[in-house]
């Protein structure tokens, strides 16, 4: 019988961009259990965003993540401009569609990028890096930043796309065509790729759907499910275009999913633009209050559904803002896709779902039912993770700052 040993993988690891923790219980090269702890990045921004007023919270939740920068924004005022039933002006919608559909194709190729790079395939980590700098300039173009556009806002948009910028928009667009041709080639023909990736870290259709999977996790496994079709938002109902899936549910189907997904997306926007030059009109309906209400909002991030909900009492601030992104719901399946596997192959499983840890940040809480009261306060846990950093200090004969006066 093997010896049971655990391999840690995180809270820091160089193979991971953001703090998380897998622990794999290994016997041998063989993955028999997983244990999976988030939470290492709180920043408390559901809170946060309680001492905002709604324009505020708009930016603050665009800084949840530098990928999601759009995704966030457009659930946030979606779910402000259904609590306070706030119009939008439908060329605001096509633009809001346009941006997002700008990320998702970026952030599919920062995933295909780091998958390359993660089996030891640094030519399409950099050639995925090269055409990635297309699609940022093209965001440059219409919002003046490649990252955190600061574009969305309740009641439309801030800015408006210039119509005399679509042609060279356009350019851009198709020039990417040949890239992710390349791509496709590339993952669909090398055997090394396949050897990698087929049938590796299989998810199959009634674990994607007992786990709640979304996104390309989820319709990589046969589950059809994607928001832009099934609860329209922004301009998808005005808009014709395809929902990729595929049945395997392995590593190398995920890849497929996004590849195919990035020629929806050009299409997408190819649409958004010619309703943009043919029509003219406001961006914004410049709602001056939201009443007391509740609404929720969605979107089609790249990742899957994210869900904002917000809940106003009439004033110029949420008194409750939750937010729910797609990492929360497709990490969990890393459950049923890694056990079984190889310690090689477990990295590569994990970074399938392409994960997205400064989302899914969650602190939790106690409280007496009787009298309210918090078991642990904030004091409480500042002062339990100085102990243990000073308890782990001491262990490893290390020396640094003294516990902060509380």
């Amino acid at each position: 019988m093997n010896k049971r040993t655990i391999v840690p993988i995180g809270p820091y690891h160089a193979l991971q961009e953001e703090p998380e923790f897998f622990k794999l219980h290994v016997e041998g090269e063989k993955v028999v259990q997983l244990d999976i702890e988030l939470g290492y990045n709180h920043r408390g921004i559901e809170k946060i965003s309680e001492s905002k007023t709604f324009e505020e919270t708009i930016f603050l939740v665009e800084r949840i993540c530098g990928i999601c920068s759009t995704s966030h924004p457009i659930a946030a005022v979606q779910a402000v401009e259904d609590a306070g039933d706030i119009p939008v002006p439908e060329r605001a919608l096509f633009i809001r569609s346009t941006v997002g559909e700008l990320e998702r194709i970026h952030s599919h190729l920062l995933w295909l990028g780091l998958a390359g790079h993660f089996i030891g395939f640094n030519t399409i980590w950099m050639w995925a890096w090269r055409f990635r700098e297309d699609v940022l300039n093209i965001l440059e173009l219409i919002t003046g930043n490649r990252n955190h556009y600061g574009m969305m806002k309740p009641g439309g948009v801030r800015r408006d796309i210039n119509k005399t910028d679509i042609p060279a928009i356009r350019k851009l667009l198709d020039s990417l065509g040949d890239p992710i041709k390349m791509f496709r080639d590339a993952v669909i023909q090398d055997p090394l790729i396949h050897a990698r990736t087929k049938g590796v870290g299989i998810l199959t259709r009634e674990k994607a759907m007992a786990y709640g999977a979304l996104g390309p996790t989820a319709r990589a496994s046969g589950f059809d499910i994607d928001v832009r079709r099934d609860h329209p938002h922004a301009a998808y109902g005005m808009l014709d275009f395809d929902v990729i899936c595929c049945e395997t549910g392995d590593v190398f189907d995920k890849a497929v999913v996004r590849i195919h997904e990035m020629y929806e997306s050009i299409n997408i926007i190819q649409q958004c633009l010619t309703q943009l030059e043919k029509t003219g009109g406001p961006v914004d309906s410049n709602p001056k209050n939201v009443p007391a209400g509740e609404g929720i909002g969605f979107y089609e991030a790249p990742r899957g559904e994210v869900f904002h909900y917000v809940r106003s009492d009439g004033s110029n601030r949420p008194i409750r803002h939750k937010v729910r992104a797609p990492s929360y719901m497709n990490g969990p399946t890393n459950r049923a896709t890694v056990l079984g596997s190889t310690v090689a192959d477990a990295t590569i499983i994990l970074a399938a779902v392409d994960p997205c840890y400064c989302c899914t940040e969650r602190m939790a809480a106690t409280v007496d039912r009787e009298n309210g009261e918090h078991h642990l306060s904030a004091r409480d846990l500042i002062r339990l993770s100085c102990e243990k950093t000073d308890r782990l200090m001491a262990e490893t004969g290390l020396t640094g700052p003294s516990l902060p006066e509380l």
